[in-house]
Order: structure tokens, then C-alpha cells, then sequence
């Protein structure tokens, strides 16, 4: 929607849809982007290709100094500003794993608020500024000011900077790790109620369970991956937490989910096409807010990793195995002799071990206190 904005506009203008653009007409490709939870931005859409950068929050950023700010960017004269400063961070960090994440959050969280602040007057308040926009996420308020560091100490490198602005300054307190584990009560629940749930979710959390997987790798799972014929799931290294190619020996109980699961999504399991098996994109939202179905005190998907490492430890599965089947490279590349010297990929063991966890879990599910121990050769 094209107007004639004015600071009167800006502090009335509202929208009826989840996001409306305000374009105005005095400054070209400069708007005023409100979303219907009352957030209001300036963006500017320039250059060819077209794109798109946020400008700064309003009322932190004025009309006036968006629109200066929007010819200044269009003119090349940004070179002074963290959001000028973002977009050659970002250009630089291309070749990393987590570069659309780091761009995502520069973006969503950052720029938003301070990227109209001229680098050269960067405080730690505004750093601080970026912190207390979170207060109930804790999580996302610690990697911001893991961004905005990484991003500062980047351009000290370059020069862009002279000194630290916020060198010393103490970020959001890192989290403690979780060592919650579900019990075999929560574990026999938690089965049974699956099965009530939409069946992309209830496929994803119990091959969590089974292979001790991770619920972002498990919820991408693709048909190319799979080798039905050798019950095997074989992770690329772009899909992995670490970077490192990981392969997944499928239990009976296992595979027998992942042919539920294609043949759910596709209606026939020769037949289907390479594509992520769960199809859809709101299975992996439904299987992170799982815990409506309550089974206990608080848990998330990633205990049942823990929980799966955990049960496997107690039938006997040695650290070394346990670390295979997690892809935890600290423990099966510790030292020169397993990172040099030995290059046994304990792939039988790890099958031994996940078919045992498996066949224990079918214990755990009907009720029944056997447990049978890893045998050891």
C-alpha cells in the first residue's frame, strides 16, 4: 500500500493481515512494515537484484532518520552502520554450517533494533537494549549477544573498529544442561498416547526414541537416505549437528516405522520419490509441543535422545558405542588413538546395540520387567 507517510501515520498505522507494508511516497523503496501484533520496522527494497534490509525499529528509529538512512543505503554511504556492518558479516560467514541461522537471527533480532545505530557510537546499552527485548527467552537472548559479539569482534579484526565496545560486558547466563531422562513409566506412557496424536508426529518422536537420533534430523529424514534392503539410514554431512557424514543401523522396530511413515506420506513405498518422508511442515512444530500430553514433570524431545543414550548405557553398551550412535566425535575421535589409529566405524555394534535397546523398549511398552544385558565377547 502506497502513502504519504508522516509521523502521525507511523504511530497509528495498524494491520489487519499478519503483515502490511506502508510504502512511502517521498523516499523510493523506503516502508513501513507493521504486523498485526503491533510491531513496526522500516525496510528499504532496492538495488537489482531487489532486496530487502531492515532499517530499524520505529519508534527507536524516527521517520525522519529512516528516511535518511534509506538514501544513505541507496547511495552507498552505510559503511558506518551495524546493519552495513551485518551484511559484510554475513558475506563473510557464508562458507559456515550455521550461516542462514546466524542471518536469521541477525535479522529477526538484531537489526531490528540497533542496525540503524551508527558502529562508531555502539554502547553496550544497546546491546543490553537486544537482551531485555527477550526477558522469556533466554535461549535466543544468550545467541543474540553471541551474534552481536562474534559480529564486533569481526569488525576489530577488519578495523572497522578501533577498540571493543563491549569487550568484558557479560552476556545472558549460558543454560545448565538437562539431564532429564524419562522413566520407564513416562517412557510406556508416552508410547501409548503417541498413538493418539497425528501419525507424522507420532513417527517422528518414537524413531527419536529408537535411534536416539536428534528430532531436527529425524524430522528431515529424506527417502534418499534410507536403505530399506539393509535397514540403514544414512545422515549426510550437511544434516548433521557436526558436519560429519553418520550412518544408523534401523531396528526391525525401527524400519517398521519408517515403512509406516512412507507409506503414510506417499501411498506407496516403492514408489516414492526422494522428498522429506514427513511431509508436513507441521509435524515437527506438533512433535516439539508434544508435552500437552503430559506424562510426568516437564520434558522435551531432546530428553528422549538422552533418555534412549541413557537405557542403552544401563543394558551395557560401552561409551565408545554410545558415541558412535550419537555422533559425538569428542568420544569417538578422543586422542590420537582413536582419531588416528583407529578407524573402526562399529557398525555391527551399533546395530547390536539399537536392536537391543529396541527389543527392550518393547519390555518397557507391554509392561514386562525383562531386561536382557549386552553380552559381552
Amino acid at each position: 500500500m502506497r502513502v504519504h507517510l508522516t509521523d502521525r501515520f507511523c504511530a497509528h498505522a495498524k494491520s489487519t493481515t499478519p503483515q502490511t507494508d506502508f510504502i512511502d511516497e517521498t523516499v523510493t523503496g523506503l516502508a513501513l512494515r507493521v504486523t498485526s501484533g503491533g510491531t513496526k520496522s522500516f525496510t528499504l527494497t532496492w538495488g537489482t537484484p531487489r532486496k530487502r534490509v531492515t532499517l530499524g525499529r520505529y519508534p527507536t528509529m524516527t521517520l525522519a532518520r529512516a528516511r535518511t538512512a534509506a538514501i544513505e543505503t541507496r547511495e552507498g554511504r552505510t559503511s558506518g552502520t551495524v546493519a552495513a556492518l551485518a551484511e559484510i558479516y554475513l558475506k563473510a560467514s557464508s562458507g559456515k554450517r550455521s550461516a542462514k541461522e546466524i542471518e536469521r537471527r541477525l535479522r529477526k533480532d538484531i537489526l531490528p533494533i540497533i542496525g540503524h545505530v551508527p558502529l562508531r557510537e555502539l554502547h553496550r546499552r544497546d546491546v543490553t537494549s537486544i537482551i531485555d527485548a527477550k526477558p522469556s527467552a533466554p535461549i535466543a537472548a544468550r545467541r543474540a549477544f553471541e551474534d552481536i559479539r562474534a559480529m564486533i569482534r569481526f569488525a576489530v579484526s577488519r578495523g572497522d573498529l578501533d577498540y571493543n565496545p563491549i569487550d568484558g560486558m557479560k552476556g545472558p547466563p549460558i543454560s545448565k544442561p538437562r539431564t532429564r531422562t524419562l522413566s520407564d513409566d513416562e517412557i510406556r506412557l508416552l508410547w501409548l498416547r503417541l498413538d493418539q496424536l497425528p501419525a507424522e508426529a507420532a513417527h517422528i518422536l518414537k524413531l527419536c526414541l529408537l535411534t536416539a537420533q536428534r528430532l531436527g534430523e529425524v524430522s528431515g529424514l529424506r527417502r534418499s537416505e534410507l536403505d530399506l534392503q539393509k535397514a540403514m539410514w544414512n545422515l549426510p554431512g550437511s544434516r548433521t549437528k557436526n558436519g560429519h557424514p553418520h550412518s544408523v543401523p534401523l531396528s526391525p522396530l525401527a524400519l517398521s516405522i519408517v515403512k509406516d511413515a512412507l507409506a503414510t506420506t506417499n501411498g506407496s513405498i516403492t514408489r516414492a520419490a526422494d522428498g522429506v518422508v514427513f511431509g508436513s511442515p507441521k509435524a515437527k512444530r506438533m512433535a516439539m509441543t508434544i508435552q500437552r500430553a503430559r506424562i510426568g514433570s516437564e520434558w522435551t524431545p531432546h530428553d528422549i535422545r538422552r533418555t534412549a543414550l541413557t537405557k542403552m548405557a544401563e543394558l551395557g553398551v560401552p561409551p565408545i558405542v554410545l558415541g558412535h550412535i550419537a555422533n559425538h566425535r569428542t568420544t569417538t575421535k578422543a586422542g590420537i588413538t582413536l582419531g588416528v589409529y583407529v578407524q573402526h566405524a562399529y557398525e555391527r555394534e551399533k546395530r547390536e546395540s539399537l536392536e537391543l535397546w529396541a527389543d527392550r523398549l518393547k519390555g518397557i511398552i507391554s509392561g514386562s520387567g525383562r531386561v536382557v544385558a549386552l553380552r559381552r565377547s
